[in-house]
């Protein structure tokens, strides 16, 4: 297998939940955005409850973003037809339109702060499905992100993210340094997760890191302790624990007075098969209170992962250019060599379902 190997099916699962949109991303507007190749539109109900349909006027096929919403219903901004929640025609400015044929409506939740979209069969759509995320709603925790849309295959941000060598290189101004090349990494799998995990040991704390522990109150010029243990589960969420603590008190197991700890956050939702809306993130369990602290740690999260965007983008130019090309595999891309294979037994399973549901 190869970063640059392609599928004659749809490179991703559709028969899941993926993260389509931050919660506030959705007011008083209509959103249009492309999930796995399907175009959407969310807007809100009188009762702020999300909903999610195909951006597609069934009268002539305008898309029902350019709209409005009014009173609960979604406003075709071309003829002013009127849609429901449930993808049904409700009316039209001097027409009989009851009888139109309904638009599809996808199955979502509001969770977490994001819209989690199914954009596969919706009779298999299960709430409890999505995964639960022990930061979220916990007021030792706190949060700061943002989204990138970003022209990459959804699987190069996965090995971008399970393969934290590159920061040596790519983030040398602010998490990178040398020691991470030089201390081996380790990957399992467990089931359908995969986890890739480093730990360094009496370092000096890289420019990121400085800072937060100066934010938690901890000198920041003194040897570390550091981890960064990756963790990827389909279809596509990448759950990356980091952090430093003063050396000799326990790495990872240190006290909390010891250390600073956060879990980067990365929810790869693809938008088609060369491009992906990425959330990013960093959950935060120190200093939960201090918004100054989160505004610096997002604004510092923001340049390094804007770095990532311009790597990928001009990766994937790259590989569409010379399809013909294998690329190497070594050590240290385990973590996202074990999560393609993963991914490509459940699209293989998927499919095979599919083609025994037609017969």
């Amino acid at each position: 297998m190869t970063a640059a190997a392609t599928s004659s099916t749809s490179p991703f699962l559709k028969n899941t939940w993926y993260v389509a949109a931050a919660s506030h991303e959705v007011t008083d507007q209509p959103l249009g955005r492309q999930i796995c190749n399907e175009h959407l539109v969310f807007f809100r109900d009188q009762n702020q409850a999300i909903a999610v349909l195909e951006d597609f006027c069934p009268h002539r096929g305008a898309p029902l973003s350019l709209g409005r919403v009014c009173e609960g219903k979604l406003v075709c901004g071309y003829h002013g037809l009127e849609m429901g929640c449930d993808g049904k025609t409700v009316a039209m400015p001097g027409q009989r339109v009851r009888g139109f044929p309904a638009i599809r409506r996808f199955p979502e939740v509001e969770r977490y702060g994001f819209i989690w979209v199914w954009p596969g069969d919706a009779d298999l759509a299960d709430a409890d499905a999505i995964p639960q995320q022990a930061w979220a709603d916990n007021p030792e925790w706190a949060y700061g992100g943002g989204h990138y849309h970003i022209q990459c295959d959804y699987r190069l941000m996965i090995d971008n993210l399970m393969d934290l060598t590159h920061e040596t290189y790519v983030h040398a101004s602010s998490i990178g340094q040398k020691e991470i090349d030089e201390t081996p990494c380790k990957t399992t799998v467990e089931g359908q997760k995969v986890v890739t995990s480093r730990f360094i040991n009496h370092i000096e704390a890289p420019p990121f890191w400085r800072m937060a522990l100066r934010g938690n109150g901890l000198a920041d010029d003194v040897p570390v302790d550091r981890w960064q243990i990756c963790r990827f589960t389909p279809p596509s969420h990448v759950m990356i624990e980091v952090g430093v603590a003063h050396a000799g008190h326990g790495g990872y197991d240190a006290p909390p007075e010891h250390k600073v700890s956060s879990i980067v956050v990365d929810f790869i939702t693809p938008e088609t098969d060369t491009s992906i809306h990425y959330f990013w993130g960093m959950a935060r369990h120190f200093q939960p209170q201090n918004a100054e602290l989160t505004d610096s740690i997002r604004a510092g999260q923001g340049k390094i992962f804007s770095e990532d965007l311009e790597i990928l983008e001009r990766q994937q130019r790259n590989l569409l250019a010379h399809p013909e090309r294998a690329l190497l595999m070594l050590n240290i891309d385990a973590g996202g060599v074990q999560s393609r294979k993963i991914i490509e037994t459940l699209i293989a399973s998927e499919k095979a379902a599919e083609n025994s549901a037609s017969k």
